[in-house]
Order: structure tokens, then C-alpha cells, then sequence
């Protein structure tokens, strides 16, 4: 019995398969990118907000669950927040470059 190595195609292939349509960014690319994570930035904190609101009006909310929800808003606010000081900063790199 001999082991075959896989061939590119088959890698290709799986490569191909694993990555779920979502993630590949459509014509636009960084654009829409940003666009969409800021969407995503939005929708948790609007999650985050109406779990705290639940919680406080007694409507059966978990404290940990509000707790997580307002954690992961405040960290994809902090990660889009280190993505525009990239940006700025890449900006003003090249506007000092000299032609």
C-alpha cells in the first residue's frame, strides 16, 4: 500500500471548500470590508443594548449574557476604532512621500 501525495487540485479544492462565501469580500474589497464590519460593529452594540435594557426591566435576561454582549461590542468598537488609526496613519505616511 503506497501513500500518494495530494495532488495542487485536490488542495485547491478543499482550500476552496472551507472558506465560506461570506468571507470572501465581493468587488470593492476593502470598501465593503469596512462597510460590513462596521454593520457587524453596529448590530452588537444594538444586541448589547437591548440586553442591558432587558436585564434592567427584569424581563429574564442573564447578567452574564449582558455582560459578554457589551464585552464583544466594546471589542469590535476598539478593533474598528485600531483599523481607522492604521489608515490615518498609512494616509499621512504617504502624503509625506515625496515625488
Amino acid at each position: 500500500m503506497s501513500i500518494m501525495p495530494p495532488s495542487l487540485n485536490s488542495i485547491v479544492n478543499a482550500a476552496t471548500n472551507a472558506i465560506s462565501p461570506a468571507a470572501i469580500p465581493a468587488a470593492g474589497g476593502f470598501a465593503n470590508a469596512l462597510g460590513s464590519a462596521i454593520q457587524q460593529a453596529n448590530n452588537l452594540q444594538a444586541t448589547a443594548e437591548q440586553k442591558v435594557t432587558d436585564l434592567l426591566s427584569g424581563k429574564g435576561q442573564e447578567v452574564h449574557e449582558a455582560t459578554l454582549s457589551v464585552q464583544r461590542a466594546t471589542l469590535a468598537f476598539d478593533l474598528l476604532l485600531q483599523v481607522r488609526n492604521k489608515v490615518v496613519n498609512a494616509y499621512q505616511e504617504i502624503s509625506r512621500l515625496q515625488f
